[in-house]
């Protein structure tokens, strides 16, 4: 199979100047490949590079054939429409003109009759159907997605960067996807957290802080040999350890010897039994030889040093975090969440909920699911306290917490460390660093400020302070806790989320972390409230 990407020697670095990525070398065949890693290990750079938008540090990229990006948070340019999304405006407004027969004779030879067909069919294909002249800043961030997906398969490349394309995506969009790279017979780089989709690629890529490996298979076999993986770097840790303490023997033992010969020879030469030339002869070969000892002493520690850290640094990659956590408290039978026919919206007359009931009792685990637009961010509103129904009554524990995607329970101007302190006025440092460190923020990475984290970093950030305490609340509401997290990040939150015992409510599409966290019950807003 042919490569039409090729990377040779490729160095990446930040606008800033931080490194990400050095000496690359990797090729893309005309495949399906899911590149995955951690947040802000390159990726999107990646993507970027491939596609010529930025530039490496050094190295080169070799194309062969035609290359569509789409991006992961594209900001629409003021005035953008849909149909500018297919570079179609000025195509688009000569069939206008020519179907109202104001088209000259030699206009009319330029019109593609059929534009407007096809790009309706690329819409439908992803379920989508808007006005060409609809304004991109007027679409929700679904809607805005799949009509960057359609465009972007309406130019037909022969590669397509994909950076995230299920994010903010419901159920039927991310089918589309799906069904899109199902059929796609170009190559396809797909930059994803999304274990549904990663399944369906030919081999996947993993960027680190150790370089690229390449995995062939799909999600399902790169899990294999990750486990396989961290056995082998598990041993090869054990090894670097029983290395390291060796060495350290030896070299005390080395230098024990070396302070006998010398005693020794003190004792011969105060006995009068050496002349005083000979005697001083030895005494220089003593230090030389006790100096090169301790050389060689200190240069095999430091290759036993960095033997070790090179292991830990394998682990800490492979490795999924484990999570205890502070039992809640919470009874089986105490109803934590109870809305009563309520109905709420944001203009009068146009309710986006109507005539809803819900209750949640006990340590449930409620899946709220719907298409987008359906009113799952309203309902996440309605139980927060910061939308109040218009008809019906909500009752709501006190000991709750809401994660909405900007978790704005945190203070941006802090560290990570003093918002857990904050939270949790009744844990000391040591608890806090302790619960940080369980979602990943070790060391260094507790002190970062909260406005500098990624989305994902806020997540992990808002979770570990809210579940350090020695009491954790009854119920955790989260909104698309999934969206911008990488796949490390995911796999810390899932591991929080079973270690705690108290009631989840969780708006999601995403089906792999549903089933991770044990979700036992979906609801679906279509099919609990009256026709609005």
């Amino acid at each position: 199979m042919s490569a039409p990407i090729v990377l040779s020697k490729l160095t990446l670095a930040t606008p800033s100047g931080r490194p990400l990525l050095t000496d690359l070398d990797l090729s893309f065949a005309r495949e399906r490949t899911g590149i995955v890693g951690r947040n802000g290990v390159g990726k999107s750079t990646l993507l970027a590079v491939i596609a010529g938008e930025r530039v490496a540090t050094a190295g080169t990229v070799t194309i062969d054939g035609r290359i569509a990006l789409l991006r992961q948070a594209a900001r629409p340019r003021p005035g953008e429409t849909v149909a500018d999304l297919f570079d179609a405006r000025a195509a688009l407004a000569l069939l206008g003109e020519a179907e109202q027969g104001e088209a000259g004779p030699g206009e009319l030879a330029e019109v593609d009759w059929t534009i407007g067909q096809r790009i309706a069919s690329s819409l439908a294909r992803f379920g989508f159907d808007v006005d060409l002249d609809a304004a991109l800043a007027a679409l929700s961030g679904g809607q805005a997605t799949r009509a960057r997906l359609a465009a972007l398969t309406f130019s037909e490349p022969d590669v397509v960067l994909l950076d995230e394309p299920t994010n903010n995506l419901d159920r039927d969009g991310r089918r589309a996807v799906l069904d899109l790279l199902a059929g796609w017979r170009g190559g396809a780089i797909i930059v994803s957290h999304d274990r549904e989709l990663l399944e369906t690629v030919e081999a996947i890529v993993e960027l680190t802080s150790l370089g690229a490996t390449r995995y062939g298979g799909n999600w399902s076999r790169y899990v294999e040999r990750k486990d396989l993986d961290l056995s082998a770097a598990t041993r090869d840790l054990a090894e670097a350890e029983r290395r390291l303490a060796e060495t350290g023997r030896k070299a005390q033992a080395a230098a024990e010897r070396q302070a006998r010969r010398d005693g020794a020879g003190k004792r011969k030469q105060a006995k009068g039994g050496l002349p005083r030339i000979l005697a001083g002869a030895r005494k220089d070969r003593s230090e030389d030889s006790g100096g090169e000892l301790a050389r060689t002493a200190s240069r095999q520690r430091v290759e036993a040093l960095a033997r070790l850290d090179l292991a830990r640094q394998r682990v800490e990659v492979l490795q999924t975090p484990s999570v205890a956590l502070a039992p809640t408290g919470l009874a089986a039978g105490k109803t934590v969440l109870a809305l009563d026919r309520v109905s709420v919206g944001y203009q009068p007359g146009w309710p986006v909920l109507s005539d809803l009931s819900l209750s949640i009792t006990g340590p449930e685990r409620v899946a709220v699911v719907g298409r987008n637009g359906a009113g799952k961010t309203t309902l996440l509103k309605l139980i927060s306290g910061e939308l109040h129904p218009w008809h019906g009554t909500v009752h709501v524990v006190s000991r709750l917490a809401v994660f909405d995607q900007q978790v704005s329970l945190l203070r941006p101007s802090d560290t990570v460390l003093a918002n857990c302190q904050r939270i949790n006025p009744d844990a000391d440092v040591n608890t806090c660093r302790a619960a940080l460190a369980r979602l990943l923020f070790r060391g260094e990475a507790a002190l970062q400020i909260v406005g500098e984290l990624s989305g994902g970093q806020l997540l992990r950030a808002g979770l570990a302070c809210v579940l350090a305490g020695p009491q954790p609340p009854f119920v955790l509401v989260l909104d698309e806790p999934t969206n911008h997290l990488d796949l490390d990040s995911i796999r810390a939150v899932e591991a929080g989320l079973v270690a705690y015992d108290g009631a989840l409510v969780v708006v999601s599409h995403d089906e792999a972390f549903i089933d991770a966290i044990g979700v036992s019950r979906r609801v679906d807003l279509a099919e609990v409230q009256k026709p609005k």
